[in-house]
């Protein structure tokens, strides 16, 4: 029995070319300014946007890197929204204070349709005296 090379015969059949390359996510460029933003980093001249404290993370290094990209016009991929986060990294005191803030709503909810609900029987009551006061008149 033969080997079949799978490479040869998916670009015979089925016209798939192996031979090329995926793009870039990131320019060179942009690689350039996230590297000077590190080595800014490293000599302590690097400062965060609005408090002016300088930056001691890495991490935060790069993150003030690839903005500073973006705001240049570089190839940068687009910022994923910080706002998603799961129920498991949250600490204990932030799923307190979000059980606190819950119950909270709840409350106020349940206060305004009991409100709502005594609105609803006054505004009825007044709609039956004034048809039986125009029922009496006439």
């Amino acid at each position: 029995m033969q080997k079949i090379n799978w490479h040869n015969f998916l670009k015979s059949t089925v016209g798939i070319n192996f031979n090329f390359r995926l793009m870039a996510k990131y320019s060179k460029k942009a690689s350039d300014t996230v590297g000077s933003a590190l080595h800014r980093e490293k000599e302590g001249t690097l400062k965060s946007g609005r408090s002016g404290k300088t930056v001691t993370s890495r991490e935060q290094a790069i993150a003030i890197g690839l903005s500073e990209a973006r705001a240049k016009g570089e190839k940068v991929p687009v910022k994923k929204s910080g706002a998603k986060k799961s129920s498991a990294k949250k600490s204990g005191i932030e799923k307190a204070t979000a059980k606190k803030k819950v119950a909270k709503k709840a409350v106020k909810k349940s206060a305004t349709k009991k409100s709502g609900a005594r609105k609803k029987v006054a505004v009825k009551k007044s709609a039956k005296r004034s048809t039986a006061k125009n029922s009496s008149m006439m």
